[in-house]
């Protein structure tokens, strides 16, 4: 394999864990519907690049953006 072949074969690395709704910015906040909690999918960076409602949700749409999710405790 050529490394071009590797890089687009490899997924990028994404970590899924649990936020307090409380933590986030209050427009985040207004958005939440009465939830307490709420998934982030972050990058390897920490940024933060999506919340979802559930867990299960978090790693659908972290594997259907083509990322390999990982728990974060």
């Amino acid at each position: 394999m050529t490394q071009e072949e590797v890089t687009t074969t490899e997924q990028k690395i994404v970590y899924i864990r649990e936020v307090a709704v409380d933590d986030l910015p209050e427009e985040v906040q207004e958005q939440a519907e009465g939830l307490k909690t709420l998934y982030a999918i972050g990058g390897e960076d920490g940024e933060q690049l999506a919340l979802a409602r559930d867990r299960e949700l978090a790693f659908i749409v972290a594997r259907q953006n083509g990322m390999e999710p990982h728990s974060v405790h």
